[in-house]
This record gives structure tokens, C-alpha cells and sequence, in this order.
């Protein structure tokens, strides 16, 4: 139940419903089989699978901590499959009517070829958890591209029948502050080290620069920050309790937990009850999440207060 990356959304006139009628409305927005037309589909599964008796809706420490998850299946149709076909049958039809294809033809043998394999393209299901914070009028989801968790945010709103959130952004860019930390290590907070990965973005075209496993105050990085480039991804920890890469528009990829924590987790009282381990590792996670985003966001000058402009998620201009 360890989150692996997290995109963060700040909400906005928060109208929470009970618990009840939470759980009520994912019910009727639950994940279905993808019908044989469908090319993808997303709705509520149970976060715990088969161990938590189908509940959707996991509400913790008094319900300050929510965990949701929905599921995105896709089938899998590739491009160049589709392409192959279409040009099989538009040589089949030149030969044998001996005229050339119109581009409207080849559009309509597209669609129609699409529809013919998608019955019998593979499904590739993937699980996307939702951590809401009530208390802090936080969502965090453990989606590995933003995308992915606007999908999911979709979702929700669609369910709830309103979701006003905009992604969580700070007074320092973080773009600035990686730089500053990479370059100067006396800016750095006393809790933050570097990792040993780095991407490294130039101003110009000239591309970015990724480097793994190498020492992040060595004089090459210094030369390369003397160059003009700026840190758009840095691996940094907190104090041994987490461990991320932070990325240019706050996002925090590759979570690492420290290890005090897992044994915590490990050592809890479950009594062997599957679910109560399950539900004991978010606790620990959210508290942990909740702790050292806010620390993140203090050391990055602060949040910046914003309003959304529609109902609906977003980066805002």
C-alpha cells in the first residue's frame, strides 16, 4: 500500500460528503468489463482487492485520511497494426477495381478496421490509489504521469458531482530551489540531502542532461550549473524519513520510505488480519506524507493561494 509517486492537488470549497454517501456515489461509478466497442474505461475498484470485501471507500483516524482507487483499463490496438491493415485492403481494392483509394476511403477503412480488432485487442488494467487529506483539504495520487491523475480527478468529480482542485504549487518555483540546492550547499535546509540523480535543463535547445549514481557536488555538476543549466528533476531525502525525486511542477516521483517507518509498519498489532495491516500501512504513509510535503512546502517559500477558474482541474494561467 506504499504510494511509488504522487502528484498533489489543492481543494477548493470543500462540501464533504458522510462517509456513507461516499461510499454510495463510487458504487455507482464502479469499475465494469470493457465492452467489446470500448476502447477504454475508468471506474471505482476496492483498494484492498478481495481482502476488503469490495469496499471502495477506506475512511481512517476519524476520517481524516481517505483512500479511494479507481481502475483504468485500456485496450491495447497499436498504430502500425492498423496501419498494415488499412494498406493490405486499399492494394486489394487497387488492384482489383484498378483505381487509386481516396483519402475519405482510407479514413472510413480506418475506422472500420478499428472497430473490427478492437474486440480482440489486449486489456492492459491499471490501479490508481487517491489519498484525501480531509483536514488539509489535500489530494495526493499515486499516478505516475499527471495525466494519469487527472484521469482520476475526472473520475471523482464526475462522481461527487463537483471537484474544485488545482494543483499544489509554491511561492519558489522548484525548478529555482533544485538549482539553488544543487549549486549552493549552504542554501540548503538541514533536513535535505541529495540523492544521486539529477536532470539538468538548458535554457536554450540543447536538451537535458541526465546523470544517475554520480556525486551531485562534484565539479562537473558545478560546471554544467555554470553553463546555465537549472535542475528540472533531483533526488533528494528528508532526514532518512522519505526519499523522492521532486520534479519540476512539484510532483514527487520514485517514493522511498524510510526504513524506521516500514519496521513500524512491520512491528504494528494486526493480529494477522490482512485488511487491519493494510489500513495500518496508509495511516503511517499519510501521516508521513502529510509531515514531509508540508516540510517541502515550507523550505519551497510556501504555498501559493489559488483560486480554480471553472470547476474543473488543471494548471491555471
Amino acid at each position: 500500500m506504499w504510494f511509488k509517486h504522487l502528484h498533489l492537488y489543492r481543494l477548493h470549497d470543500v462540501q464533504l460528503l458522510s462517509p456513507e454517501q461516499t461510499a454510495t456515489v463510487l458504487a455507482e461509478h464502479a469499475a465494469k468489463p470493457l465492452g467489446n466497442a470500448d476502447a477504454r474505461r475508468i471506474g471505482w475498484t476496492a483498494p484492498a482487492g478481495r481482502m476488503g470485501g469490495g469496499q471502495l471507500l477506506h475512511t481512517l483516524q476519524n476520517d481524516a485520511h481517505r483512500l479511494i482507487s479507481a481502475l483504468r483499463q485500456e485496450r491495447l490496438l497499436p498504430a502500425s497494426v492498423i496501419r498494415e491493415e488499412v494498406e493490405e485492403r486499399v492494394a486489394e481494392i487497387e488492384a482489383t477495381e484498378g483505381r487509386k483509394v481516396t483519402r475519405k476511403e482510407k479514413t472510413a477503412l480506418k475506422e472500420q478496421i478499428t472497430e473490427d480488432l478492437l474486440p480482440r485487442a489486449f486489456v492492459r488494467s491499471q490501479k490508481i490509489d487517491l489519498w484525501w487529506d480531509t483536514e488539509r483539504n489535500l489530494i495526493g495520487v499515486n499516478a505516475s504521469s499527471r495525466s494519469r491523475a487527472e484521469d482520476v480527478l475526472d473520475l471523482l468529480r464526475e462522481t461527487l458531482g463537483s471537484l474544485k482542485v488545482t494543483p499544489l504549487t509554491s511561492q519558489t518555483l522548484p525548478i529555482r530551489a533544485m538549482t539553488t540546492w544543487l549549486g549552493d550547499a549552504s542554501s540548503r535546509p538541514a533536513d535535505l540531502q541529495l540523492g544521486d540523480n539529477v536532470s539538468l535543463k538548458a535554457k536554450g535547445d540543447d536538451g537535458v542532461v541526465r546523470a544517475r549514481q554520480v556525486d551531485l557536488d562534484s565539479d562537473e555538476m558545478q560546471q554544467l550549473l555554470e553553463s546555465g543549466r537549472q535542475a528540472s528533476q533531483l533526488a533528494l531525502s528528508i532526514e532518512g524519513q522519505l526519499s523522492f525525486i521532486l520534479h519540476d511542477d512539484l510532483a514527487l516521483k520514485s517514493l522511498r520510505f524510510g526504513d524506521a517507518l516500514i519496521e513500524e509498519a512491520d512491528h504494528a498489532d494486526d493480529g494477522d488480519d490482512a485488511l487491519a495491516r493494510f489500513e495500518t500501512d496508509f495511516v503511517l504513509m499519510a501521516g508521513s506524507l502529510r509531515q514531509n510535503v508540508e516540510r517541502l512546502l515550507e523550505w519551497l517559500g510556501g504555498e501559493v493561494e489559488r483560486q480554480p477558474a471553472a470547476d474543473k482541474c488543471g494548471v491555471l494561467s
